[in-house]
């Protein structure tokens, strides 16, 4: 249970080694560089944007290119894919990518071109298709849609809006034109939004039956061509196919470059780390013939990195004192058990200046509580089981993803010993299937006690585990008051309220109103009843005179008082927050019974057996997702509000050291 120490540290050293020295601190990758937001004393930036952009669209392009690759030629991978983590590359590989990444560049826009390719050709054929889809209406014409007039002819081809038949169009066109006798008027073809026509008349007459036939929504044809429809429609049929054709080309040139992907995927990472190094150097403060380097190392750390630079570099490499009003990234170290709950005290915040770490302790009540929740053996040993055989099958998972699963099989365990205690393996499963297909009897008693049989019991229980919890979180805010010598606040705050808790709960177990919850009556001796009246008035009174000792005012400290007092309903809101260790366990159970007892409805016998079989596998499934996620976040909750109110914060700034952060690979060091 710690937060490690930093150090700062400046770093000044030549500006021709500045990136020899920048790739050395990225490659040990503990130290967080801080970056100054001034520039003074005649030092000056430099302005790395344009390569870093550079970089950073490298390593865009080859990802691109990565997944032009996955959609073309997918790469097999199982359903358990995302928990491999990184690959593990050796550094002679990675630098030969470092040395040749103009080659696999090349490749990355290769591929990427293929893709435009194939995308303009495929919009190319859309085109097409749309162009032989207006054709349709105009297959049964046997001359050009823009057909030349003849000597003493003109031809007309066009559309009329909507549909409609040739007596219609003769009739409107001898209402305009009445004296105009040498018109042929063909109905070629229509659909629902249109009438295709072809009008033959006499040259002179040709504006007038125009004219007319606009006037009944004649319009010529947008596509109007040298070729008969069909021959048109066959032209452009053979350009579809030729476009396909070349498509099928492309897409085998394109797949080619499978075999690319794994040097894709490091020049990737190379651009990345180098867009990375970059962003910092622009950070830096440099003189004509100098750079300086600031920020924070683990103190653990220190010599180690010390002896690197010194050892290769003629720099000066100075220890500085952290200032009391500058806050230092906060980097956890714990045990590996401790460590895999280190994700939920992120989640809340890390400690900030001063505080403990308090992941040790609250992993122990995590793992304790979130098995209470969930209480049923098999579903225990399936949890534990499943991410046992993920660490031990994936050893490179990513770290917060280990850490994550590693706490869920210490979850597992927990439910597992909480199921053996009430007797959950399947909820009653054993005895459903002794009873409904073997006709007897049988069951695993447990080894305590069934919270379904005895409710109450286990309400006592759990209120029991909420009180020794918060006395806990109270305990923590005493260890961390006297670690700074506040002996009297540790007293007013935490003392005290101790002696009126506890007097308070001495005096409601031997009422009516706890036998009633607890079914027992506890009688204590007189001396001990004396004692908890004692203790509840001294602490009590304790609180209404300390709370407010920091204001003079007698008034005003007397008020802040009796407000901290008033506190004391928190702590009973707190108290029945516990209530959820009941309401989740008994949910796993009674959820778990009833997808039994719907198994078993059709009885014993093959049939029987089939159906039981399919209910139980997904009943007992969904249950276990359910109430999985259940314990998940009402365990978080516990530990947020009643467990961490009590004396914990947070706030602190997580620790982010200029490394390489990759996305596909990781480098072996040598």
């Amino acid at each position: 249970m710690a937060v490690l120490p930093m150090q700062k540290i400046s770093i000044c050293g030549l500006k021709k080694n500045r990136k020899a020295i920048l790739e050395l601190l990225q490659a040990s990758g503990v130290m967080e560089i801080a970056q100054p937001d001034v520039e003074d004393g005649g030092l000056q930036k430099m302005d790395t944007m344009t390569s870093r952009q550079l970089f950073e669209k490298n390593a865009a392009m080859a990802d691109q290119a990565l997944e032009i690759l996955q959609s073309y030629v997918p790469e097999k991978k199982s359903l358990l894919s995302g928990l491999e983590g990184k690959k593990l590359t050796d550094a002679a590989a990675f630098e030969a990518i470092r040395e040749g990444n103009s080659s696999v560049m090349e490749d990355a826009r290769q591929i990427v071109a293929f893709h435009k390719k194939i995308a303009e050709d495929k919009a190319g054929i859309v085109k097409l298709e749309s162009q032989i889809e207006t054709l349709a209406p105009w297959m049964n014409l046997d001359v050009p849609i823009r057909c030349p007039s003849t000597k003493k002819c003109a031809v007309l081809i066009g559309t009329m809006t909507g549909a409609v038949t040739l007596e219609e169009i003769y009739q409107a066109a001898a209402e305009r034109i009445p004296d105009v006798e040498a018109l042929d008027i063909h109905v070629v073809g229509s659909d629902k939004d249109q009438t295709c026509i072809a009008a033959v008349c006499l040259k002179e007459d040709a504006s007038r039956v125009e004219d007319a036939l606009r006037a009944s929504g004649f319009a010529k044809p947008a596509q109007a061509v040298d070729k008969v429809p069909s021959a048109l429609k066959q032209d452009l049929s053979m350009q579809a196919d030729k476009l396909k054709e070349e498509i099928d080309t492309t897409e085998n040139r394109l797949k080619a470059y499978e075999k690319s992907r794994e040097n894709l995927r490091m020049v990737s990472d190379y651009f990345r780390i180098r867009a990375q190094k970059y962003d910092v150097l622009g950070g830096l403060l440099q003189s004509e013939k100098t750079f300086f380097v600031t920020g924070y190392v683990p103190l653990e750390a220190v010599e180690k990195l010390e002896a690197k630079l010194t050892g290769r570099f003629d720099l000066v490499f100075e220890k500085e004192e952290i200032d009391e009003d500058e806050e230092a990234p906060v980097l956890l170290k714990n045990s590996t058990f401790a460590s895999s709950a280190e994700g939920v005290t992120a989640s809340f915040g890390l400690p900030a200046k001063g505080e403990m770490d308090p992941t040790t302790i609250m992993s122990v009540c995590y793992i304790f509580l979130f098995g209470l929740m969930l209480s049923d053996a098999a579903y225990g040993l399936i949890v534990f089981l499943a991410c046992f055989l993920a660490l031990k099958k994936f050893p490179r998972m990513d770290g917060n993803l280990k850490k994550s699963v590693r706490l869920f099989m210490y979850c597992g365990i927990s439910t597992l010993v909480w199921g053996v205690l009430f007797g959950g393996y399947f909820g009653d499963a054993v005895d459903v299937v002794a009873k409904t297909f073997f006709g007897r009897d049988v069951s695993i008693p447990a080894l305590w006690f069934v919270p379904l049989n005895d409710p109450m019991k286990m309400l006592v229980y759990s209120m029991l585990f909420g009180v020794i919890h918060l006395y806990l979180g109270v305990g923590l805010k005493g260890y961390m008051l006297i670690k700074d010598k506040k002996y009297l606040d540790f007293f007013c705050d935490v003392v005290l309220w101790y002696m009126l808790l506890t007097g308070l709960i001495l005096i409601l177990i031997p009422t009516d109103l706890f036998s009633s919850i607890a079914q027992v009556k506890i009688v204590f001796p007189a001396a001990v009843n004396a004692l908890a009246k004692f203790l509840a008035i001294a602490g009590a009174v304790g609180i209404l005179l300390m709370s407010g000792r920091s204001s003079k005012n007698p008034a005003l400290r007397i008020a802040l008082g009796a407000y901290d007092l008033y506190n004391i309903t928190g702590w009973l809101s707190d108290v029945l927050s516990y209530s959820r260790l009941l309401a989740l366990g008994l949910a796993t159970g009674v959820i778990a019974s009833v997808i039994n007892q719907m198994g078993s409805m059709a009885g014993g016998g093959i049939l029987g057996a089939i159906v039981f079989i399919l209910v139980f596998i997904g009943g007992h499934t969904f249950n276990l997702a359910i109430n999985l996620l259940g314990a998940y976040v009402h365990t978080c909750r516990l530990q947020y509000v009643e467990f961490f109110g009590k004396f914990y914060e947070g706030g602190g700034k997580m620790f982010t050291p200029f490394k390489e952060n990759t996305k596909y690979i990781e480098i072996k060091e040598d």
